[in-house]
């Protein structure tokens, strides 16, 4: 794997301030974001210096019930392309659910949501992962992601779950600390037994963020300081080994320049604190070894065949392989280090006919979990009530958020009224095709309510929407029946 050294997420609105940072060496873009025929020129200005520049895909919804759209991985293959990007990255994530799959309306989370850690959701992953993997021109790597809820009935821990699709599928691993500590609050799981447990050598590059804790439950804002212990698990993952790049994540609430950098500097000096401790192990365990090698007779095998473990596990486990062979350490019941692959046929791969199935499974319980979320529907059994809440207020707020961005001119028209219509509007109105739609959606909900009272301000709503509510401009749309009595009625109020 490359070394790419210590990054930043490229954003636009800090795209000046990027290119002037000493000691950048590559720099991140939310693939969804950039168009391959008419890249930011600041991501082209990067590229001329040699600044590597990843792609970093947020909507493939590779733990989804569904195979990845091939119009998905096509968009994302272009860009890859176009940035002349060494690798691609995506998350172990579902961020859609319901449509044939589970004869249910399809619904759209605007968000990253996590899958459960079952086998049934294992298979479907590993199976989508190589979908992936096939259409896209570069290595693939995947992220593990922050949740607020838990999925009940889990069979895997976090480092298990990662470990297996690595296993299985030779994919490379993007590691979100800052999302380890935000599982670490929220579910009780311990960052420290989840580094233990992944196959490190699988390791792409790693994630660093900041967020804030509300009423006992972390969220992973992208818009706050990298706290202290974020930079503590940093620094036991560089203890435990060398990842070959680093990137601080920030989408909100940019501060200086000055700010950044020295976030930066609390990264690498936490980096550094765990090489040092890495050093120190390895010394160790050199010296440990020449002073076995030293006191035992010599049979022809040496002391460390005898006694040391393969890479990667425990005592007693078998030889292992890179990521590109397949194979990590494992037990002598064939497991990585837990109680997972039960239900594998030969060479760790799903039992044939199982697919169908499990995908099926899979989809209607992640499209009950989303409705909960977007629609209002009632709690699956089993998940935290309250959690499922906080999740669906977050989500809702977000949706707002990211609305007032795509379609800015909103805010301007309805003012303070905007974000109390639009929650009121997300509660019984579900997304279901994207940010942009939904924008025109939400103003059609107002026009048809004969809102906002302001009659300059509903004229120039309207005005808004028609202009985009179509294909084409106004003037250049074919005459349709439908359309236009819409806009009979919309024009009358």
């Amino acid at each position: 794997m490359e070394r790419l050294g210590t990054g930043i997420g490229w954003r636009p609105e800090i795209a000046d301030a990027v290119e002037r940072m000493p000691g950048i060496d590559w720099v991140e873009t939310v693939a969804e974001n950039v168009c391959p025929g008419h890249l930011p020129e600041s991501l082209l200005r990067l590229r001329e210096r040699g600044v590597t520049v990843v792609p970093h895909g947020v909507s493939l919804g590779l733990g989804g019930a569904d195979r990845p759209a091939d119009s998905r991985l096509v968009a994302l293959a272009e860009r890859v392309e176009a940035l002349g990007s060494p690798l691609v990255t995506e998350h172990i994530a579902f961020v859609r659910a319901g449509g044939t799959l589970t004869a249910s309306p399809r619904l759209e989370a605007g968000h990253l949501l996590p899958v459960p850690r079952t086998r049934d959701a294992l298979d479907v992953l590993c199976e989508n992962v190589r979908i992936a993997q096939e259409a896209l021109p570069v290595p693939l790597a995947v992220e593990n992601i922050a949740a607020l809820i838990s999925w009940p009935g889990e069979e895997m821990t976090e480092g298990q779950f990662l470990y297996e699709l690595a296993d299985r599928t030779g994919v490379r691993l993007l590691i979100d600390v800052a999302n380890l500590h935000t599982n670490h609050v929220n579910r009780g799981e311990d960052p420290a037994k989840a580094l233990a447990e992944l196959p490190l050598e699988a390791i792409a590059y790693v994630h660093v963020a900041g967020g804030f804790e509300r009423d006992g439950v972390w969220h992973d804002s992208h818009a706050h300081p990298v706290p202290r212990p974020v930079l503590d698990i940093l620094t036991d993952l560089a203890s435990r080994v060398s990842p070959p790049g680093v990137l601080l994540e920030r989408d909100e609430n940019f501060p200086e320049p000055a700010e950044l950098e020295g976030e930066l500097a609390s990264i690498r000096r936490a980096l550094d604190a765990g090489a040092v401790e890495r050093v120190k192990t390895e010394l160790r365990s050199a010296c440990g070894a020449v002073a076995v090698r030293g006191a035992e007779p010599r049979t022809g095998i040496s002391a460390t065949q005898r006694e040391e473990p393969a890479a990667g596990g425990g005592g007693g486990l078998e030889g292992t392989r890179g990521v590109a062979g397949g194979v990590f350490a494992r037990d002598g019941a064939g497991r990585p280090g837990g109680e997972v692959g039960a239900t594998r046929g030969a060479c760790g791969l799903p039992r044939p006919g199982d697919g169908g199935a499990a995908r099926q499974r899979l989809g209607l319980a992640q499209a009950a979990l989303l409705s909960a979320l977007v629609a209002g529907t009632p709690v699956p059994e089993g998940f935290d009530r309250a959690r499922v809440g906080v999740q669906a207020r977050a989500l809702a707020a977000k949706r707002a958020d990211v609305v007032a961005k795509v379609a800015p001119e909103l805010p301007v028209i309805l003012g303070a009224e905007y974000r109390t219509a639009f929650l009121a509007y997300a509660q019984t109105r579900p997304m279901t095709d994207g940010y942009r739609r939904d924008a025109l959606t939400f103003a059609e909900h107002l026009l048809s309510e004969g809102r906002p009272e302001d009659t300059a301000a509903r004229r120039e709503l309207r005005e808004w929407w028609l202009e985009r509510s179509g294909p084409a401009p106004r003037s250049r749309r074919p005459a349709h029946r439908l359309a236009r009595a819409t806009r009979r009625v919309l024009l009358r109020r």
